[in-house]
């Protein structure tokens, strides 16, 4: 579709020539000559973000003040918040993301018929790409067939969620689906899509160049900004207004410069430098901040590395991780099968535009920092938090300081733990390295034989997720460590549940040809899947022994994945402890089997004549690894792998669909249903009122993430929702997830705070979703809500730090306002649920002045009114009233975060939707 650019503006708008390609481009160098601004020390990053404003100059959105702007933030030391309208290219999905997008889309063009509306009206403006990577569950393991068992069980779960995502390639323009099997969809937006700079022919034809830009309905978007692609994560509903044609309303950000200097060790990965920036810039402190990498550290780091620096920024909380166009980025474009056309008007367009970095990029920055690469020693991180970083040879003693802090210094009881139910004479308990007497310990029995299992024990090990698994340095490195483990004969511990999900089928075509996967099998990482798997909660259910004997001792059993999120109940209902490690140091965490060994100094294990062998015994060498990558990891292997990426297997292809306008709901469906968002919609909208009366749903703490929120992974038939499913005769077996069940709204608003580790304060020791209702007895946060709604009472949450960091789970705030509460407030928020919740007509306040739940001496029994609502302005301070338990009051000043003027048009509309909807409604 032709692109929509403001007035044909000569000062700006230029033609550059490479080879036979003739192209129109937006030139921040014209823009200063005709008096704009000095934008000559602008970040590359924001020269992006320039780059737009001028393209979309005098479309009644941006204006040439915003394009000034960006010349004074220069000149201001990095800062200049500005109100402004960002255009992004395009739009990326996943599926489990995707599915409840495209029902709103759907449900949108039932909404704009009830307005008198053209449902045509509702199409993608912008390309927008699905893929499909987060239902692929690991049922079956550690064989030949798990892959293929894998698939099967995959379309018997989802096909209702297929059908209906096939309805929409065909309903709506510009909506491509990648079928799942494919890849995951950092990894193929990385591979593929992206082009760094992206082409298309404006309103009159003409070809024009500009950067590559989009945003994402999952956080980890950001991963595409190591090939100078600059994008976010969004949750669903901003990325169906920008879909639509709704520019994202956005401060002009602060970039953090950070410098990469010197190179990489013997022995070091790129997952071990990443935990490290992690770990950095959560303590610097960068939420809703772009950070740039400079630096002549970048001379010598692949763009797989910086891919991977890039993926993992909503780790550490900013809003992207920028790497600008160099030689490295074409290097990578050319391997991995971009055209040569496109490659060259790359390296043109970077260098005549002002986006190169060359031996000369000097740009301003916000604030700066720093790191040596030739410091990075091996790593993990958890058992929590990404951020928690730990060096390899302290993970066993931190292990042992973390059940301590779970357990208390001694345990007297946990030596009785070990019972035994087998037939015959009990085995004798075995020692655990570090033990002081605090650990719990168990036994389980399978027709191998008898094993022990304890606090430590390692039960998951998974190389999995879109971070680690598009960087063939450490998939050659995890295929190396196989190879010499084979050679020596160990092979993973027997309660280990090993996994390989690839992010793309072009990692199988390498490992193949590297002959390394025959190796991986030997020892149980076979391949189960192209997809998100153990990342997402998908790590599929452990064996029946050993999950019983973890829940009847009351083990911390522990996983170890090369994934990004760690988060509580976010893996495994059975695993406390996850943490995350380079995919070399997964296979190595699998041969052991156990957190409380030293892999840096003790054996993994004995060879086939019983001599000890140690880490360093199987680690490749950088030169072997490197070696490797250069052989088997081809431009070939890219475009082969690529060239029917839309088409999918004979299961898609067979998968059947409707051809009409607007969807005919099944009504008996558990998948998809009619949201409620825009039934009995009209023209009018509400001004803001004050918030009177409400009561207090759920009091969190610090680091309420969106998995707390709204989880993803599996739930029991005693759960609300488990319990709709089992009055709607689904058995169990066919539950599938949270995750892939969000096209069904009732589903989701049980779901919604039901994580099995949320802990609400109002409660004392109670983890899962539960809260008080009307009159003050426990009951689920879902059962409360919907009484308090019959009361017609309002609901507010109380949070901590960081509340909703994590993923851009748009159903975080859409569950949060269908349980009827109208504001969060918290100490401080991440941007992207901020925005969802704004997005949903939720209102989110901060504390200031010190105060907290804690200073405040709040338990849930309080009553709130929030005034000054009417007539509110972006970031005003307004007074709110708490009524103590007592009768008591408190008057305290929150400040609210509806942080730009049109995010005040969205609350009165009800939603970003429904303004969109309204304003379709009203050109047609």
């Amino acid at each position: 579709m032709p692109i929509t650019v403001g007035h044909d503006t000569s000062k700006t708008r230029k033609t550059l020539t490479v080879g036979s390609q003739s192209v129109d481009y937006y030139s921040i160098p014209a823009a200063e000559a005709a008096g704009l601004g000095d934008f000559s020390k602008l970040p590359a990053a924001l020269k992006v973000v320039l780059e737009n404003m001028l393209r979309f100059e005098d479309d009644k959105t941006v204006s040439v003040d915003d394009i000034k702007a960006f010349a004074e933030w220069a000149t201001k030391g990095g800062k200049n918040p500005r109100e402004i309208a960002y255009r992004p290219a395009r739009v990326l999905m996943q599926d489990f993301t995707g599915v409840p997008a495209v029902v709103d889309l759907a449900a949108m063009r039932d909404g704009i018929v009830a307005l008198g509306g053209d449902p045509e009206k509702i199409n993608p403006l912008n390309p927008v790409d699905l893929v499909i990577d987060h239902s692929v569950m690991i049922d079956e393991f550690g064989n030949p067939r798990a892959f293929q068992m894998n698939v099967d069980r995959e379309y018997e779960r989802n096909m209702e969620r297929y059908t209906f995502l096939k309805w929409g390639q065909s309903a709506f323009n510009n909506f491509r689906v990648v079928p799942p099997g494919t890849g995951i969809c950092h990894q193929v937006n990385l591979e593929y899509l992206a082009q760094t700079v992206w082409t298309d022919k404006d309103q009159n034809g003409v070809e024009v160049a500009y950067p590559d830009t989009l945003v994402g309905t999952d956080s980890h978007t950001t991963m595409v900004n190591g090939a100078a692609v600059l994008g976010w994560g969004v949750g669903g509903i901003e990325a169906e207004a920008a879909m639509l044609g709704q520019p994202i309303s956005m401060l002009i950000p602060e970039v953090v410069g950070f410098e990469l200097t010197g190179k990489m060790m013997e022995g070091t990965t790129g997952t071990d430098l990443v935990l490290k920036v992690v770990e950095m810039l959560r303590e610097k402190g960068v939420v809703s901040k772009f950070v740039e990498f400079y630096g002549d550290g970048l001379d010598t780091l692949p763009l797989a590395d910086r891919a991977t620096i890039a993926n993992m920024a909503p780790e550490y909380g900013a809003t992207c991780g920028f790497f600008p166009i160099d030689d490295e980025t074409l290097r990578y474009l050319r391997n991995t099968g971009r055209s040569e056309d496109r490659v060259a008007l790359v390296e043109a367009y970077a260098k005549e535009n002002g986006f190169w970095r060359g031996a000369d990029y000097a740009p301003v920055y916000t604030d700066t920092l720093s790191l040596d690469m030739g410091t990075i020693v091996p790593a993990i991180s958890g058992p929590k938090r990404p951020q928690d970083y730990i060096a390899l040879d302290a993970a066993a003693p931190a292990f042992a300081k973390f059940i301590e802090g779970l357990r208390g210094a001694k345990d007297a009881s946990a030596k009785e733990e070990v019972r035994w139910e087998g037939e015959g004479g009990a085995p004798e308990p075995q020692d655990i390295p570090g033990d002081t007497g605090n650990h719990k310990k168990g036994w389980y029995k399978t027709d191998d034989g008898s094993y022990q299992l304890h606090d430590g024990s390692i039960v998951i090990a998974s190389i999995t997720s879109c971070t680690n698994t598009s960087n063939p340095y450490v998939m050659i490195g995890a295929g190396l460590v196989a190879r010499k483990a084979r050679e020596k004969g160990l092979t993973r511990k027997p309660w280990v549940k090993t996994s390989l999900a690839p992010g793309s089928q072009v990692v199988s075509a390498y490992l193949e040809a590297a002959d390394l996967q025959e190796d991986l099998d030997a020892i149980g990482f076979n391949l189960v899947g192209y997809g998100c798997t153990t990342c997402i909660g998908n790590s599929g259910p452990l064996e029946a022994p050993i999950s019983k004997a973890i829940n009847d001792y009351d083990l911390v059993a522990t996983s170890v994945l090369s994934g990004n999120r760690n988060f509580e109940g976010r893996i495994s209902p059975d695993v406390r402890a996850n943490y995350l490690a380079s995919p070399p140091l997964v296979v190595a965490y699998a041969l052991v089997g156990d957190m409380n060994i030293d892999i840096t100094t003790e054996p993994l294990g004995n060879d086939k004549d019983g001599n000890p062998v140690y880490l360093k015994d199987i680690w490749p060498s950088q030169k072997e690894i490197a070696d490797l990558v250069e052989q088997t990891v081809t431009r070939e292997a890219f475009q082969s792998k690529y060239a029917d990426v839309f088409k999918g297997d004979e299961k898609w292809q067979g998968v059947e669909t409707t051809d009409s306008q607007t969807y005919d709901w099944p009504a008996t469906s558990t998948y998809v249903q009619n949201p409620p968002y825009f039934q009995g919609i009209t023209m009018d909208t509400h001004a803001i009122e004050n918030i009177e009366g409400a009561k207090v749903l759920a009091l969190l703490g610090d680091m309420v993430t969106t998995d707390h929120i709204s989880p993803a992974g599996s739930f029991k038939e005693t759960t609300p929702a488990g319990k709709y499913l089992t009055e709607r005769q689904v058995p169990v077996r066919e539950f599938n997830s949270y995750g892939s069940r969000r096209g069904n709204h009732e589903i989701m608003m049980r779901g919604t705070f039901a994580n099995i580790r949320i802990k609400n304060e109002m409660l004392d020791g109670v983890e899962g979703g539960y809260t008080k209702g009307p009159d003050g007895e426990q009951t689920s946060i879902y059962d409360a809500a919907m009484a308090y709604q019959d009361q017609g009472t309002p609901l507010v949450i109380f949070g901590g730090e960081q509340y909703g960091a994590g993923s851009s789970r748009d159903w975080a705030a859409k569950g949060t306002a269908l349980l009827g509460v109208k504001a969060v407030i918290a100490e401080s928020f991440e941007r992207i649920h901020r925005s969802n919740l704004v997005g949903m007509g939720v209102i989110p306040f901060e504390f200031t002045g010190g105060d907290t739940r804690k200073s405040l001496g709040l338990t849930g029994e309080e009553t709130v009114s929030i005034k000054g609502l009417v007539g509110v302005k972006p970031l005003q301070e307004v007074p709110a009233e708490i009524t103590m338990a007592d009768g008591s009051t408190k008057e305290i000043t929150l400040k609210c975060r509806i942080d730009t003027a049109v995010e005040i048009d969205y609350i009165e509309n009800g939603g970003v939707l429904h303004y969109v909807l309204r304003n379709l409604a009203k050109s047609a």
